[in-house]
C-alpha cells in the first residue's frame, strides 16, 4: 500500500508539474503610481515573490567622456544608503539581506538599469526586503571612499579584460555597428576614473524617478499586496524631473565596401575570433517572429542550424557557430560568429559569409521551417517554468510595450509564420554589403 501511495504521489506531482509548465498565467496591469507602470503575475506555486524595477537609466545615457557612469550609479546602491533611522552601511545592507534569506541586486545594461528583489512572501519578511530596496533605490549614499575603491576595482578589471580576446572583440564589434550612437561607447580606464560623487548624484537625480520606472512582480501576492509593494518602493522617489534630451536615432548600417566594413585586430591568440553583423529591429517590430523563426534555421537552432551544418559538420572549421537577433526597446542588432584555428580563418569567414548570404537570398526550406516552428513551440514551456523566467518575460513585455497577452499568444504567433514572411523579412533587414566584420587573431581576407 505504501508503494502504491508513493507511486500515486509521483503521478500527481508529475501531472502538476506538466500543468504548471503549460498553463499560461495572465499578466495583470495595476494602477499607475507616481507615473510608474506596475504589472503582476500571481502564482501560488512557491511562497516567494520576485520583483523587478526597470529604470530607463541605462548605458545609453552616459556622457561620452564618462562611459561607465550608469553602471557605477547602479552598483554603488549596494554599498550604502541613507534610511529613516540613519545610514545603512555596506555591511549592514549585506547582513540584512542575509538575515531575510532574500536577494537584492542592481545592474545597468545598455537600455535600462534593473533592480531585482527575491524574498519570501510572508508579509513581515517581504516588507523588510522591499523597504531596504526602496532605501537603496531612493537614497544611495555614494560615499567618496567607496567610489574610489570601486573605481580602482573597475580599472583593474578593465585592464585584465583587455587581455581576453572575447572582450576586445565585443568592444570593437559594438563600436563598429553602433558607431556614434551611445551604445557604441564602452568604459575605459580614463572614463571610469573621471566619475565623481557629484556625477553620480546628478545622474541619479536626473533618471531615478517614477515616470521612468516599470515594476514587474511575480509570485505569491495578490493585487492589493502588489500595489503596496509598488507604493513602498516608490514612496521616496519623485514622480518626474527635468526634461531629458532625446537620444539620437540609430540608423541602418550603411552600405560600404569590404575594406570599410572589415576590421582586423592582431592578437596573440591560439584561435581566430570572427564576428559579423549589423543594426536590425526593435522588439516590437511586426517582423520579429519571422526573423526569430528564420534565425532558428540559420544559426539559432544549435546542431540543427544551417551554419552548424556548413561550418562544423561539413568542414570541421569550428566547434560551434551562432547567429542571433538582439532586439531592444528602441534598437537592435543581428550578430553571427565563430572561433576557428588561425590557419583556417579565411576559409571559415568565407563559409560564414556565404551561408548567411545564401539564406538571405533563398530563405529556409519548407521542412526546416516546420521543424523550427515545432522546436520553438514545444520548447516554450521551458521559458516560463519558474518565477524568475516568468519575471523575465513579464519585464520584457512591459519594457518593450508589447501586448499584455504576449505570453498567451506567443506560440500562435510562431505557428503563423510563413516561408514567404521569413524570406521577405531577412531580405528587408539584412544585407551582406552592410555587415560589419571583425576578425581578431590571425590576419585573414574576407570574401566579398
Amino acid at each position: 500500500m505504501r508503494t502504491l501511495n508513493k507511486g500515486l504521489w509521483l503521478v500527481i506531482l508529475t501531472l502538476g508539474l506538466i500543468h504548471s509548465a503549460n498553463a499560461i498565467l495572465p499578466i495583470e496591469k495595476l494602477d499607475s503610481y507616481k507615473g510608474a507602470k506596475v504589472f503582476l503575475v500571481q502564482t501560488k506555486a512557491l511562497p516567494m515573490v520576485d520583483i523587478e524595477i526597470s529604470i530607463d537609466a541605462g548605458d545609453r545615457y552616459n556622457p561620452s567622456n564618462k562611459s561607465g557612469l550608469a553602471d557605477m550609479a547602479a552598483g554603488l546602491m549596494s554599498y550604502g544608503a541613507r534610511g529613516d533611522k540613519g545610514v545603512w552601511t555596506e555591511a549592514q545592507i549585506a547582513d540584512e539581506i542575509a538575515d531575510l534569506g532574500a536577494s537584492i541586486g542592481v545592474s545597468a545594461g545598455g537600455e535600462r538599469t534593473i533592480m531585482r528583489i527575491r524574498s519570501l512572501s510572508r508579509k513581515d519578511l517581504r516588507d523588510r526586503a522591499v523597504q531596504l530596496a526602496a532605501t537603496m533605490l531612493s537614497s544611495p549614499l555614494y560615499d567618496a571612499k567607496i567610489l574610489e575603491r570601486e573605481k580602482q576595482r573597475s580599472t583593474t578589471n578593465l585592464l585584465e579584460a583587455e587581455t581576453k580576446p572575447e572582450f576586445v572583440l565585443d568592444r570593437r564589434f559594438k563600436k563598429s555597428v553602433y558607431g556614434n550612437y551611445p551604445l557604441g561607447n564602452s568604459p575605459s580606464v580614463k572614463s571610469v576614473s573621471s566619475v565623481s560623487v557629484s556625477d553620480l548624484m546628478q545622474f541619479h537625480k536626473m533618471f531615478y524617478r517614477g515616470d521612468r520606472i516599470i515594476i514587474s512582480i511575480v509570485g505569491d501576492v495578490d493585487r492589493i499586496q502588489a500595489a503596496e509593494i509598488a507604493q513602498l518602493l516608490l514612496k521616496k522617489l519623485p514622480q518626474s524631473g527635468p526634461a531629458i534630451a532625446a537620444l539620437p536615432t540609430l540608423g541602418r548600417s550603411p552600405i560600404e565596401g569590404l575594406s570599410e566594413r572589415e576590421i582586423q585586430i592582431p592578437f596573440d591568440s591560439q584561435q581566430a575570433h570572427i564576428v559579423m553583423g549589423m543594426t536590425a529591429i526593435a522588439r516590437n517590430n511586426p517582423d520579429y517572429f519571422p526573423l526569430l523563426v528564420g534565425n532558428y534555421v540559420l544559426g539559432g537552432g544549435g546542431f540543427v542550424s544551417r551554419l552548424m551544418s556548413e561550418v562544423r559538420e561539413k568542414r570541421g572549421l569550428a566547434y560551434s557557430v551562432f547567429s542571433y537577433f538582439a532586439p531592444g526597446k528602441d534598437t537592435g542588432i543581428f550578430q553571427a560568429g565563430l572561433q576557428t584555428k588561425n590557419d583556417q580563418a579565411t576559409l571559415a569567414l568565407e563559409v560564414l559569409s556565404s551561408t548567411i548570404a545564401k539564406f538571405i537570398a533563398d530563405g529556409p526550406a519548407v521542412s526546416d521551417l516546420v521543424a523550427a516552428k515545432s522546436n520553438l513551440v514545444n520548447g516554450y514551456p521551458l521559458r516560463i517554468d519558474n518565477n524568475r523566467k516568468l519575471l523575465d518575460n513579464v519585464s520584457s513585455i512591459a519594457w518593450n510595450d508589447l501586448p499584455i497577452d504576449t505570453m498567451e499568444i506567443w506560440t500562435k504567433q510562431v505557428e503563423a509564420v510563413t516561408l514567404e514572411q521569413v524570406t521577405a523579412a531577412f531580405q528587408k533587414y539584412l544585407a551582406m554589403d552592410r555587415m560589419k566584420i571583425v576578425v581578431l587573431g590571425a590576419k585573414t581576407k574576407a570574401s566579398p
